[in-house]
């Protein structure tokens, strides 16, 4: 990795304000910045010596005169993020800007290779900043080790990847569901809520908890753990680690209305997407299940409502997500808890790669404007 060069204070404003516009002019960076014009030239002058900034054309002012516009120069560099899903890998490239630069997909066990193309796609020379990886755990801090995946569930393919990502970037892990919930809240359901349950239903389940526009994250990092509720609460029955999320999961659910399929209503389900195909359908099995999937989710919003009070809950996940649930769940809220709005997520599957690139931009900016410290 390319080392940051040392920055002056206002450089080091005008540089992180330049990346979130994306392209401004000398007088509108002087206004985002609070700096005077004079402090502006002088920092601009000194990211195009290093490369940071670049003349990328000219806009026309109201007096009629031309302003140059400026946009970040390629030694900015780029960005990585990754989400290791439980089926699918998706690696995202982008500039400090946020424009996307480079994308790939591929299944779990391709997760090396997936995270090669996406580096390999990149400009070739851009200094890489920083790298997220998004990860179905808590993370935890091994020492001499750095970040890692804190049990066995993402361990593996995490150490697989380790050997396709660029040497010396600062590596930073978070949890899938936190990534999905800064989508939700940036580019989503959730835009313009600072505080909301970003509920994900799919394999396994997850709770994004943002509250004042932050991700909350716990003393552990193991906040929104949804999975590790006791369940089921009966006295002829003891709780197990993680039974919540065996029972609500996806792979339960197809088991479930597989059991009780009657052979008039054809072949059984054998994935979610067929089941909720099936419910579409109006096939009387498959519309029970799913409305009973509704109402199981419903009674766990308002678990979580109970102890949150987040007046939103975004239902996301490979499952959560399907509109068919809403009108159960937001039943069901409406019978056990206090009003609550509920809406399904807009930003689809690729919330937690969406998320985890914008993490990795603030990490990457950071890094320029911090990482080779500032000059007096």
């Amino acid at each position: 990795m390319a080392e940051a060069p040392r920055l002056t204070e206002s450089a080091s404003a005008v540089f992180a304000v330049l990346a979130r516009a994306g392209t401004a002019t000398r007088p509108q960076l002087a206004s985002l910045a609070g700096l005077s014009k004079p402090t502006v030239s002088s920092a601009v002058a000194e990211l195009e010596g290093a490369r940071l900034a670049a003349h990328s054309g000219t806009a026309s002012g109201t007096t009629g005169r031309s302003a140059a516009v400026y946009g970040l120069g390629p030694a900015a560099g780029a960005v990585l993020a990754v989400d290791l899903g439980p089926a699918l890998t998706r690696v995202r490239g982008c500039a400090l800007d946020g424009t996307l630069l480079a994308q790939a997909t591929g299944s779990r066990d391709e997760a090396a290779d997936v995270v090669r193309e996406a580096v390999f796609a990149l400009p070739e020379g851009a200094p890489v900043r920083s790298i997220v990886v998004a990860v179905g755990d808590v993370t935890a801090e091994q020492e001499g080790a750095g970040p890692r995946p804190a049990t066995a569930k993402a361990g593996p393919v995490f150490d697989a990847i380790t050997v396709a990502l660029p040497r010396g970037v600062p590596v930073h892990l978070e949890n899938n569901v936190n990534c999905a919930a800064l989508a939700e809240l940036h580019e989503g359901a959730a835009r313009g809520r600072h505080t909301f349950g970003y509920l994900r239903i799919g394999v396994g389940i997850g709770l994004g908890i943002v509250v004042g526009g932050q991700v909350l994250r716990g003393a552990n990092g193991a906040a929104g753990e949804l999975a590790r509720l006791p369940y089921p609460w009966d006295e002829a029955v003891e709780p197990r680690q993680e039974a919540l999320e065996e029972y609500i999961g996806a792979r339960s659910l197809v088991r479930r209305a597989a059991e009780a399929w009657p052979e008039t209503d054809g072949p059984r389900p054998r994935t979610p997407d067929e089941l909720f195909a099936r419910a579409r359908e109006g096939r009387t099995a498959a519309r029970t299940a799913v409305d009973r999937h509704a109402a199981d989710i419903g009674r766990l919003a308002a678990a979580v409502t109970a102890v949150l009070d987040p007046g939103l809950i975004v239902l996301g996940g490979s499952t959560g997500a399907d509109p068919q649930l809403l009108a159960g769940v937001r039943a069901e809220m409406a019978r056990l808890s206090w009003p609550t709005e509920v809406v399904s997520s807009t930003v689809g599957d690729l919330g937690t790669v969406v998320g985890a690139a914008r993490l990795a931009v603030a990490r990457g900016v950071q890094t320029v404007t911090q990482g080779g410290g500032t000059k007096d």
